[in-house]
């Protein structure tokens, strides 16, 4: 089977039977991401500030003198201050900043096989460490943009969103672009109305499911400078979006727009709603990035599991060095703790 495939799903049987909703804490799975960036760096910094999960690679690749421990299966109790490793060996070492293309393949097995546990209930969530897709396809022909469409390919191809959610910002800002890893260019093409109204279905269900909001208010930001000012600087928001956005409120969601996005993120405009789903990658990851740098987590939309992972990239210019910043993979911990739990308490409320 093809590296980027992933391995053979574990049978069942030999899988950790799913957790009931009440028991405490998750179990939550941290991959390890491209080995030569800082994401092994990220894994004992965690720990070390009491954040309780899996970790998933090498335990050769963590730095020198983490205090390790090899476990089963996710979950599994360690001493404090003692992180827990789910080994997965890979070829070769992890040099700082230099990543090795040997490691490639094991890089995106190890997403598989977080994903495979995720799916067949033996961990709660998935807390990814950050990947450089360029080395994963030089390295093993990784034919995906990112994280967010290899994770929908292993859920069985199912729609998903990206979300950028802030953690340290008040009010709070949750942006999801409704296309993500394409050229500037290739926008007005891409942003149909259907990309559009899935991206605000998606972003409705996840509000409702991950973060325990009712009825939530999305904002939708307009293609064009100014919402297109009537039509003087663009027709899409006048021919299709407002349209769209009228037909979706007689269903009853609660959306506003489309609105000019110079105005969308400052303080009392992010106060009017939940989430504001945008009409491309830096529409949307610009303002979170600028007013929640570190403390910015990514979400996926849509997948049948949780998924978190810190708003940065490998890092490799820092790699190695001792200065890491976890606050971003601690909150993209907490977050996922959280959405384990507005999940659990959603099927709790249906079944009761």
């Amino acid at each position: 089977m093809p590296s980027s495939a992933g391995p053979d799903p574990v049978p069942a049987a030999n899988l950790v039977p799913p957790r009931p909703p009440d028991r405490t804490p998750p179990r939550l799975i941290m991959t390890c991401g491209e080995p030569a960036g800082i994401g092994p760096e990220l894994a004992p910094l965690a720990r070390a500030a009491g954040e309780d999960f899996t970790w998933l690679g090498d335990p050769a690749h963590l730095p020198s003198g983490t205090n390790w421990a090899e476990v089963a299966a996710p979950g599994d109790r360690v001493p404090p201050g003692t992180l827990a490793v789910l080994r997965h060996d890979f070829p070769g070492p992890a040099l700082p900043g230099r990543p090795d293309p040997a490691n490639a393949a094991a890089v995106i097995d190890v997403i598989a096989r977080a994903v495979a546990l995720a799916q067949s209930g033996a961990a709660d969530g998935i807390v990814t460490a950050p990947i450089n897709k360029l080395a994963l396809k030089q390295g093993a022909g990784f034919a995906f943009p990112g994280h967010t469409e290899y994770l929908a390919e292993l859920a069985g191809g199912v729609p998903v969103a990206m979300m950028l959610a802030s953690t340290s910002v008040e009010p709070p800002l949750r942006v999801v672009p409704a296309t993500i890893h394409i050229a500037l260019s290739e926008v007005p093409a891409a942003l149909t109305p259907d990309a559009l109204e899935a991206a605000i279905r998606l972003t409705d269900a996840g509000l409702r499911r991950d973060f325990a909001l009712p009825r939530p208010r999305i904002a939708v930001a307009g293609l064009n400078p100014h919402a297109g000012e009537g039509g003087a600087m663009g027709r899409a928001e006048v021919d299709w979006m407002a349209p769209l956005l009228d037909r979706l409120r007689a269903e009853g969601f609660d959306l506003t727009g489309p609105l000019p996005a110079d105005t969308m993120f400052h303080a009392p405009a992010r106060a009017r709603y939940d989430a504001a789903v945008c009409a491309y990658h830096d529409q949307a990851l610009i303002p979170i990035k600028t007013l929640d740098f570190a403390g910015g987590v990514n979400v996926t939309l849509g997948l049948p599991f949780v998924r978190t992972s810190p708003d940065h990239g490998t890092a490799f210019d820092i790699a190695g060095q001792g200065c890491a910043d976890a606050a971003s993979i601690i909150a993209a911990l907490r977050m996922a703790r959280a959405m384990v739990g507005a999940r659990a308490s959603a099927r709790e409320s249906a079944t009761t």
